[in-house]
């Protein structure tokens, strides 16, 4: 089978990059012919350009408009498309870079969208109110109405959406990562909509507990990522557990603040702040971790951190948010709790780390779940059922 992957970037930065990588790699051992389309944007300074075709991408304020109307992108699918001549076409981000100017190219092949976020029925892809609540509007003027949007990035935006309304129908299929996405993708007229989870790199488990106790936590330092409420909690916990240390993975603009908030509530001392790693190094990092927590405000998505501490092997302490109740089975594989509420998240930390034997119990059972759930191969064998059903549907219709 020959597939096209469409992704705004095609470099090995963010999680939506890496999942599409390795969906890349998982078909080609199986003997497909797959090749990856991204503009020439990169993200990260020196990050390489992965994918075969490309066009015109930015970062630069030019993004603004070229997210909205990218005709790069246009001239040069149409070129990849006639040359290539896909049996199937995978897109998961298009609306930061190629524009919905692509769209209408996509009417005569079987086509996907994998949505990563919230971009089909939010601009800002979140659903997230600039006060951290759930959006519970639809997109129009209530983006200009909460202020989530200024009235000259407004204008853009809606533009934006108007062509992805008019042009959405070129896709057969749309795919979530989880079944809390698709439940908000319907509400809204998105369909038909099936669920495919994002596939975790298998690894091996992880060495024995060991002292000092260990939480870790990785992610963007933004406020929706919660890491304010895990500091709070990890205070009231290092009073009943003194020995125990906080390893924090990340960067963004909330570090400095939160760095003056450690200070002040007493831990600075037992907080490490590890910064933006490598995969590998911050798993190497996390070797060491009893528990991993993550405790986030928004409903996000998926949530790639809690399949990747599962698989090594590391108990979970989550907020029972967005995806997060489909991957952590509470009470077995770690704890689901209220999101922002620091008494409970302060009590699920206390109770693992005064019981290394549940961390470990846990972990292990994590590890399995997510290997028999949350494998890349097994990501990659939804997908080509899926493919070969949107193939079929198409010769029907013919």
């Amino acid at each position: 089978m020959k597939v096209l992957l469409l992704h705004d970037y095609g470099t090995a930065t963010g999680g939506a990059e890496l999942q599409m990588l390795s969906l890349r790699q998982g078909l080609l051992d199986r003997g497909h012919d797959v090749r990856l389309f991204s503009s020439r944007a990169i993200p990260v300074p020196n990050s390489k350009l992965l994918s075969e075709y490309h066009c015109f991408g930015t970062t630069s304020l030019l993004q603004v408009l070229s997210q909205t109307a990218n005709p790069s992108a246009y001239w040069s699918l149409r070129h990849a498309l006639a040359e290539f001549k896909p049996d199937v076409v995978h897109v998961r981000m298009f609306l930061w870079q190629l524009s919905p100017l692509i769209l209408p190219l996509l009417n005569d092949v079987p086509c996907l969208y994998q949505t990563a976020v919230y971009k089909a029925i939010c601009p800002l892809g979140t659903k997230v109110l600039p006060d951290g609540s759930p959006c519970l509007d639809t997109a129009g003027k209530a983006c200009l109405n909460h202020k989530c949007l200024t009235p000259q990035s407004w204008v853009v935006y809606m533009v934006q959406r108007q062509l992805w309304q008019r042009w959405r129908r070129a896709f057969n299929l749309v795919v979530a990562l989880s079944y809390a996405m698709k439940a908000k993708l319907e509400a809204e007229g998105i369909q038909p909509v099936e669920v495919v989870h994002n596939g975790v790199p298998e690894r091996p488990m992880r060495p024995p507990l060991s002292n000092p106790p260990t939480v870790a936590f990785a992610g963007r330092l933004v406020p929706e990522k919660g890491a304010s409420v895990l500091l709070q909690a990890f205070a009231r916990t290092h009073f009943q557990v003194p020995q125990a240390r906080l390893l924090i993975a990340g960067q963004g603009v909330e570090e400095a603040s939160l760095r003056v908030l450690a200070d002040q509530l007493g831990i600075a001392e037992s907080v490490i702040w590890l910064g933006h790693l490598p995969r590998h190094e911050l798993e190497q990092q996390f070797d060491s971790a009893w528990i991993q927590v993550v405790p986030s405000l928004w409903a996000e998505p998926f949530g790639n951190v809690t399949t990747e501490a599962m698989i090594r092997g590391t108990a979970v302490v989550a907020s029972a948010v967005g995806a997060q109740p489909e991957i952590v089975t509470d009470g077995e594989t770690g704890f689901l709790i209220p999101p922002n509420n620091v008494d409970a998240l302060s009590a699920a930390l206390e109770r693992l780390l005064l019981n290394p034997t549940l961390a470990e119990r846990m972990g292990r059972m994590g590890r399995q779940q997510a290997l028999t759930h949350f494998s890349e191969d097994r990501r990659t064998e939804r997908f080509i059922d899926i493919y070969q059903r949107l193939r079929v549907r198409e010769r029907c219709h013919e």
